[in-house]
């Protein structure tokens, strides 16, 4: 039963955004995954908006992919990078402000913007995560509220457990979008057998990627 609810009640579960808000097509090798940006959180929707305008995407990786936790692209240096090269660490040297709000959170097919370890939480200028996640066990949220300090909402508890996803990140990252279209790209992208750093030893590819609506 939980595989086989719409995504169009995971969009109304989880977040309540404009019909009319900016999506985004991300064209990879392994297929396409279309999202909606928040309005909420212009800063980060803008920030996207402008990389996607300025063909920032085009030619990076899907460098990060761990089954049941997050697949994350935008590193600048996966753009040429060898088959061997440890990514993560690239960036375009500045940060965006933290837009964590609870109304956001980390629901299969949220997208966040990733982030070091920095007391503001301020965000990676271009790397940003799609979540696969996983159901929720007995513990889930008790261990969520131990390692993150808060409290998983009763409705956002029901959600998790209808599409799974990763509590525990929750108001510790900025979530500024969700999947509309593609969640069984998202899956299969997550399947693929990674090396040791996380990488999939199959190059994913984001092609290019395109405003296919806007207000």
């Amino acid at each position: 039963m939980k595989n086989t609810l719409s995504l169009c009640l995971l969009c109304a579960l989880s977040f309540v955004v404009s019909a009319q808000s900016y999506q985004v097509k991300i064209k990879t090798n392994q297929g396409a995954i279309t999202i909606k940006l928040f309005d909420d959180t212009p800063l980060h929707r803008d920030n996207f908006l402008k990389l996607v305008r300025q063909n920032y995407y085009d030619s990076t990786l899907f460098h990060r992919v761990i089954k049941g936790f997050v697949i994350q692209a935008g590193d600048p240096d996966s753009k040429h990078a060898s088959d061997t090269m440890v990514l993560g660490e690239g960036d375009l040297g500045y940060t965006i402000p933290a837009e964590i709000l609870p109304n956001h959170y980390h629901i299969k097919g949220a997208v966040g913007m990733a982030r070091d370890t920095n007391a503001a939480k301020a965000s990676s200028a271009c790397q940003f995560y799609i979540v696969q996640g996983k159901f929720p066990d007995d513990s889930t949220f008790i261990k969520a509220k131990m390692r993150s300090g808060f409290a998983i909402p009763e409705d956002h508890q029901k959600a998790y457990n209808a599409f799974g996803g990763i509590p525990h990140l929750d108001m510790n990252y900025t979530v500024f979008g969700e999947v509309v279209s593609g969640l069984h790209v998202l899956d299969k992208i997550a399947a693929l057998p990674t090396d040791s750093h996380d990488r999939p030893k199959q190059n994913v590819r984001i092609l290019g990627m395109e405003i296919v609506k806007q207000p």
